[in-house]
């Protein structure tokens, strides 16, 4: 929406960017900007700089970047708008807002209402005598009535319309009952409740909203379980079941497990720290969700090979992030006469609290986890099998970045595989080595064409004229970092300039200095996309020098009119010539570069 500017600029003004990073980010200051670890993708090293002077943040690894606006709508997942609300809230300002975002707005507060009525009425239901097949099944699972109640657990009837009635009553319309995924639309056109005869779990996120909720059939009936689909409140990828809970805990870690219910029964035992994935893999966004509240997790996934493949993906997502992450490996039950998999709920039932506290003090390491499962596949009484094993193994630890860890883990495989020590230290040197050698090379076949890396990696970003793109970049920059430098008149005009991109940041940051406003990207937000905030921060983030700053303007100017001479005048980028002769060298199969 279009917010007044007055507004913006006051909420700006009361936004700090250091305030605001600072309260989801530990920040170090180093020099003039502050540093840590990026909230956007795993690291463990910090490469995520808040530049306090220019109220930009970026991040040097994943190269997000852009002002407060843009931190606040990429770490809470919010729109333009959303996310203005969000830090107006925060400031304590009203926002002013026109007639139709009003209107999404309450659209947004009328579905967050509804899911919260609709918990309620399930909460209610589960306490009436409707509800005793509901309350039954609680006691067959050994969930006692707190937990319940901790949970705001439910019951849905095994009936049609129940909820529906019920809702439409209290005054929402059937399109909102849809729009938030509690109803159904049947081929004629009507309209029946999604669940029905069953327990009912309302999903909370860490603000304290319902935005879903996961259910558990209660006899033999498909499906088993079933959760909310996606909704305008409702990603899944971004919520996880229990951390509403867990968020408060007092213990070290957060233990990650696949069901809802296995949550329930380890708050109930005690483990409050426990939260599950909303029936998908562990994603990005949920470790950075989980990355405000803990450094350590604990895997603690089903002991079937489909939990095997969750853990094993989840390790990868975790690898070299800045979280510690342990694996808690549940032993197989003794069910008829059979060894069968074993759930967390299953074990706290069948082998208590204590056990299970053990059993996560002993829990393994990633790496010690995925050597394991290496081992596990290969008869290593057989020479071909040991051999197989050495070289999969050797995969792994050639990939850990501290040379302590690969020498630890280096002599327990040797030791597993029964070979010396040496050989197995020389097999994973080899492949340190190799792996080594590839990436120079990549990183060699990218310096032999500099005018390529002078291109930006989204491909909508690049520009088609390299010279005179840099030195747009470079006008911006000094317009940001002394805007006095500049004459009363614009010394461009937005089609001087060769990047639709530039040109169009450079007219609104002329727009804000003639109107005598303070120039942040930040005040850019609503008018780029999240990629291209991302950019202008990444060029703000460069050096240029306030000494013979004026000198450097006036070349910067004069470069970007003449290249726009020539391009009236139908003449081609040298810089972008030589790019595409290279890349045509590259697809003949020659070899000028080795």
């Amino acid at each position: 929406m279009a917010f007044p500017q007055h507004f913006l600029d006051e909420l700006m003004a009361r936004s700090d960017i250091v305030d605001v990073v600072g309260s989801y980010v530990q920040l170090t200051r180093k020099g003039a900007n502050l540093f840590g670890l990026c909230p956007f993708h795993s690291e463990k090293t910090g490469s995520f700089s808040v530049a306090p002077d220019k109220q930009i943040y970026y991040c040097f690894g994943c190269k997000k970047g852009g002002g407060v606006v843009n931190f606040i709508m990429e770490e809470e997942n919010l729109s333009y708008p959303e996310a203005i609300r969000f830090l107006a809230k925060r400031a304590g300002m009203e926002v002013p807002e026109e007639e139709g975002d009003r209107e999404a707005s309450r659209r947004r507060q009328r579905l967050l209402d509804l899911n919260r009525d609709a918990a309620r009425f399930y909460h209610h239901l589960l306490q009436q005598p409707e509800g005793q097949a509901v309350r039954d099944y609680l006691d067959r699972r050994q969930i006692r009535w707190p937990t319940a109640v901790k949970f705001g657990m439910g019951a849905s009837l095994d009936s049609w319309d129940t909820l529906l009635t019920a809702m439409v009553q209290k005054g929402y319309s059937k399109a909102e009952l849809l729009a938030a995924g509690l109803i159904v639309q049947n081929k004629n056109g009507g309209f029946y409740d999604k669940f029905r005869n069953r327990l009912m779990l309302p999903v909370i996120d860490t603000r304290g909203d319902v935005v879903a909720f996961g259910s558990r059939v209660l006899d033999k009936s498909e499906p088993k379980y079933m959760n909310s689909s996606e909704t305008p409140v409702y990603s899944k990828r971004r919520v996880l079941y229990g951390l509403n809970l867990a968020k408060k805990t007092k213990r070290p870690n957060i233990i990650l497990c696949e069901g809802n219910l296995d949550i329930v029964t380890l708050h109930q035992a005690g483990f409050d720290n426990a939260v599950a994935s909303m029936g998908t893999a562990l994603t990005v966004e949920q470790t950075r969700l989980l990355s405000r509240f803990t450094k350590e997790l604990v895997l603690c996934y089903d002991n079937d090979n489909a939990g095997r493949i969750a853990t094993e993906r989840a390790l990868q997502i975790l690898n070299g992030s800045e979280f510690s992450v342990k694996v808690l490996q549940l032993p197989r039950r003794l069910q008829n006469g059979e060894l069968v998999k074993q759930d967390a709920d299953d074990f706290i039932k069948t082998q208590g609290a204590d056990a299970f506290e053990r059993l996560m003090n002993g829990s393994e390491n990633g790496i010690e986890f995925r050597m394991a499962q290496a081992a596990a596949k290969y008869d290593l009484s057989g020479d071909e099998d040991r051999v197989a094993y050495c070289e999969e193994v050797s995969q792994l630890l050639a990939a850990l970045p501290n040379a302590v860890e690969r020498e630890i883990y280096t002599g327990r495989a040797a030791e597993l595989a029964r070979i010396s020590p040496e050989a197995m230290k020389l097999e994973v040197q080899r492949v340190y080595k190799r792996n080594a050698s590839k990436a120079r090379r990549i990183e060699l076949r990218k310096d032999l064409n500099p005018a390529a890396q002078l291109q930006p990696k989204e491909r909508s970003l690049r520009y088609d004229n390299l010279r005179s793109a840099r030195a747009e970049e470079g006008v911006l920059r000094l317009l940001m970092l002394d805007d006095s430098l500049f004459p009363a008149d614009s010394p461009l005009q937005e089609q001087d300039f060769s990047s639709p991109l530039l040109g169009r940041v450079f007219s609104l940051l002329w727009a804000a200095h003639k109107e005598g406003r303070p120039l942040s990207p930040g005040l850019l937000a609503g008018a780029l996309s999240p990629e291209e905030a991302s950019h202008i921060a990444g060029i703000c983030q460069q050096p240029e020098s306030p000494q013979n700053a004026q000198r450097a303007l006036a070349d910067y100017i004069d470069l970007i009119k003449t290249e726009a001479r020539k391009r009236a005048g139908g003449e081609i980028d040298p810089l972008l010539a030589a790019t595409e002769k290279w890349k045509d060298k590259k697809g003949t199969g020659g070899k000028q570069h080795g």
